[in-house]
């Protein structure tokens, strides 16, 4: 039997007790054309299917290296790298992809800055996170990317390991007992839980300004509002809309009994729109107080990187809108490809054009 929380309060619960596990190999997956039979447990560095203790363990040695200090610390570089992407936006002129032009492209290279990959590299970097991250790609060139990915990762801790950096990475390298799988296993953790993620609040951000016009003209033209409206997109949007947790134990919610072994499925789009929480949830609406909001999750698997995220769409979204007040979707609304059978929801592209300036 399995159980489906949609309300605020029910999946905000769930998310935060720890009666509740996170480990794959528990789970009975609740979704058409998923793995069927029990789940194998979660790879190496994957702290999305861990409980405490192993949780904790990887937890505690990361939570220091995504302080709001040190990711705003690296807002002049994401300032540096929006301002790029889009002067090469405008060199091309009107009309382009704006995932491939702008919303993949920035994650990709902050987590770069992040992880402390060399420039060298990067072009072999952000050539696996495009085709792992492609709608275009077969499973088995998807799966040939990441591990290509995890190859390069597993030299990129040797080189860390034998030189100190000052990055996330070399710190984790060279001041905690993670082994060089631990460390691997990690690095491809952060690409996938930062890269489609943020990727995909960037792009499928502007769709939603895009078809609310009063909206992106408030943010265009008040820079203050940036951090408000990136909390209300990140609650109205809900890129990863779902999770999986398993009772350990049998456990009262609600006046219903969950019993040890049975799986919740628990709709984060669903408690983001709770109007017992949220009123008028399904309007969009900048200047909401959407605090509180599940879109980073709840709880001790709450995003690690949500501070990073908050910098990437602060700066990139207004941006956007000012460097191209004209910005418009280049097809009807209907014909852009939504990602409606994958685990973040989102845009596969969002096809933009604008005014060329005189």
């Amino acid at each position: 039997m399995g159980w489906l929380a949609t309300g605020y309060s029910a999946v905000r619960s769930i998310l935060g007790d720890p009666r509740f596990s996170s480990r794959y190999e528990l789970m009975h997956y609740p979704f058409p054309g998923g793995p069927e039979g029990p789940l194998p447990p979660a790879p190496v560095g994957d702290m999305t299917g861990m409980d405490a203790p192993e949780h904790t363990r990887f937890r505690r040695l990361l939570i220091g290296k995504f302080t709001v200090r040190r990711m705003r610390q690296l807002s002049e570089r994401v300032e540096e790298i929006t301002v790029e992407h889009l002067d090469a936006m405008e060199r091309r002129g009107p009309g382009a992809d704006l995932v491939e032009a702008f919303a993949r492209p920035l994650p990709a290279l902050m987590i770069c800055e992040l992880l402390g990959v060399p420039y060298a590299d990067r072009e072999r970097f952000q050539d696996h996170a495009h085709t792992i991250m492609s709608m275009d790609a077969t499973p088995e060139e998807r799966h040939a990317a990441f591990v290509g990915f995890l190859e390069y990762m597993a030299e990129l801790v040797a080189a860390k390991r034998a030189a100190p950096s000052d990055d996330l990475l070399g710190d984790l390298a060279n001041d905690s007992d993670l082994t060089d799988e631990e460390l691997t296993g990690i690095g491809g953790f952060l690409l996938a839980a930062g890269l489609d993620t943020t990727a995909n609040m960037i792009a499928h951000g502007t769709f939603a300004l895009l078809s609310n016009p009063a909206q992106a003209e408030a943010l265009r033209t008040d820079p203050d509002l940036a951090p408000q409206a990136v909390e209300e997109l990140m609650r109205y949007l809900t890129v990863a809309p779902t999770g999986v947790r398993s009772a350990l134990e049998d456990v009262e919610l609600e006046g219903r009994i969950i019993k040890a072994g049975e799986s919740v499925t628990v709709s984060l789009e669903a408690a983001n729109r709770d109007p017992e929480r949220f009123p008028d949830p399904d309007v969009l609406d900048l200047r909401r107080k959407a605090t509180g909001h599940l879109g980073f999750g709840h709880g001790i698997h709450q995003c690690l990187g949500q501070q990073l995220a908050r910098v990437e769409m602060t700066v990139a979204l207004p941006a956007l809108l000012r460097r191209f007040p004209t910005l418009r979707l280049d097809v009807p609304a209907e014909e852009v490809p939504l990602r409606t059978n994958m685990n973040v929801y989102g845009v596969h592209r969002l096809p933009v054009t604008w005014d060329a300036s005189s």
